[in-house]
């Protein structure tokens, strides 16, 4: 074959996308039913966390999950483990993501790809109330801005995949808690 011969496919071209693993339609389609029906359903989320030591804690979740939390080294900690404040936008990321899935298997598109970046400006002038700039109110800690970019791909266009993002965003649970204010309660054990 001389340099100027050139090569015809013999079949036409086509790229193959593989889905990600899929959740149970119908399960999904169930649980929906049950919440149609009974709007004020309720679930609890129980945690147990015990400190190690410096800011280093292991938090039980259910029976058989363990999530590590600590500081970094200029925090004081041993910066074993993600920041508590990370541990918080990593649930964030894992609702949208779950959002997002839901919605797909819902409307029917198979998605391929799915990622979620997500920043928060934190602050903690106060020092965790440990004699820092103890002046501040509680809306001036804490996150002060998240910012949430979701890629993803699937068999939609552009404009359907943002609005499974977007109905995703409003309806999600942990983003919710974020954004508004809801009844909190501290006491001794």
């Amino acid at each position: 074959m001389s340099s100027t011969d050139t090569l015809e496919p013999t079949a036409p071209v086509t790229t193959v996308k593989a889905t990600l693993r899929p959740i149970d339609g119908k399960g999904l389609a169930d649980f929906a039913a049950g919440g149609k029906a009974n709007p004020a359903r309720r679930g609890t989320n129980k945690v147990h966390t015990v400190m190690e030591g410096q800011y280093r804690s292991l938090s039980h979740v259910g029976e058989k999950h363990v999530v590590v939390v600590d500081e970094p080294l200029h925090l004081f900690g041993e910066d074993t483990a993600p920041a508590p404040g990370e541990i918080v936008l990593s649930g964030l990321g894992g609702c949208i993501a779950v959002g997002v899935t839901a919605v797909a298997t819902w409307k029917g598109v198979k998605l391929s790809r799915l990622e979620v970046f997500l920043e928060g400006d934190i602050g903690n002038p106060a020092a965790w109330g440990a004699g820092g700039a103890l002046e501040k109110t509680p809306p001036e800690m804490g996150f002060q801005a998240i910012r949430v970019k979701v890629l993803v791909e699937g068999d939609a266009s552009r404009e359907v995949l943002d609005q499974i993002v977007q109905q995703a965003n409003f309806y999600s649970p942990v983003a919710n808690t974020m954004r508004n204010p809801i009844p909190f309660e501290i006491s001794m054990a």
